[in-house]
């Protein structure tokens, strides 16, 4: 596991958050293959010990299993086959005993996307008369401006803005900033002049506060020692402002990407401009968002056509 594990890491370049789910994975299932195979080493195990363990993890906890839900079991299905094809192809084992067992299929869980007014009061609520505040205001503009990950948010260093960036409020010039993707992978993605204007504000105002105290790190985002700010710093800082705002729907900074392509492709975005801004390997997978945009033009043709009920 560590050898594949490690393969990972240097030939892949997978994020540390990717590794981290990869390593629980394989840990919960060389512990099943401890506990109830006869397999001594990765070429004792069989397809019947790897499809026993994707029963173990489905089975419910007062059954004697997990109770893992569909889509938890396929993610650990697809870290159990990757380990099994690198060790046959590494020659650890004659045969790649996971190849015949498929993940099982989830059933297609739609984004949630907030009206756009909801989203704007949520980017209002930060009190931007303070340093705090003003970093939250960027932050929160940052994310439904970009599209971005919060994990690529956070990751941003006050190098990757370009110039008109943060004059882009003031100018109207658009600027723009790189992000660090899944697997190492880079895109450019334009900032609007909201956004713009917030993060100015912010490198004026706010970021110098918090970059005392800390020893000249690049981040862009801050925390209050001056460090980088972190994934769950941001979780904490959008509920907040969802409080403040008093949205009462369930709100994580996903929630803000998805209301990003939800936004644009109601507004008559090309698919694959939005699947380069998101970063998206697949078109597949950004073709997600079109049956959101479809269920509201339904919903608004139903509500404004004046024979579309009988």
């Amino acid at each position: 596991m560590r050898r594949y594990l490690q393969h990972l890491t240097v030939e892949r370049g997978l994020s540390d958050n990717t590794l981290t789910s990869y390593r629980r994975d394989l840990e919960r299932y060389l512990g099943h293959l401890a506990a109830e195979s006869a397999a001594a080493g990765p070429a004792d195990v069989v397809t019947a010990d790897v499809r026993a363990f994707v029963r173990h993890l489905a089975r419910p906890a007062g059954e004697g299993g997990v109770g893992l839900s569909t889509r938890s079991v396929a993610r650990a299905v697809v870290s159990v086959r990757g380990m099994h094809r690198f060790w046959a192809r590494e020659g650890l084992a004659e045969v790649d005993a996971a190849e015949p067992v498929a993940p099982p299929r989830p059933g297609e869980r739609l984004p949630k996307a907030l009206p756009v007014d909801t989203v704007a009061r949520i980017l209002d609520a930060p009190d931007r008369e303070t340093p705090a505040g003003l970093r939250d205001a960027a932050l929160l503009e940052f994310l439904y401006s970009s599209g971005s990950r919060i994990s690529e948010a956070v990751g941003v260093d006050r190098d990757d803005l370009s110039s008109q960036a943060v004059t882009a409020g003031a100018s109207g010039d658009e600027g723009f900033v790189r992000l660090r993707g899944k697997g190492g992978k880079e895109r450019i993605v334009p900032v609007g002049s909201y956004a713009g204007k917030a993060i100015g504000a912010y490198l004026v105002r706010g970021r110098p506060q918090f970059a005392v105290k800390g020893r000249g790190n690049p981040a862009l985002f801050l925390n209050a020692r001056g460090g980088r700010l972190t994934r769950q710093g941001a979780w904490l800082i959008l509920n907040r402002a969802a409080e403040r705002a008093h949205v009462t729907d369930e709100v994580s900074p996903h929630t803000l990407r998805h209301s990003f392509a939800t936004h644009l492709l109601e507004g008559g975005a090309d698919i694959r401009v939005v699947q380069e801004l998101l970063g998206h390997a697949s078109l597949t997978t950004t073709q997600i968002y079109t049956k959101v945009t479809a269920d509201t033009l339904r919903e608004v043709f139903l509500t404004s056509h004046p024979r579309a009920l009988g």
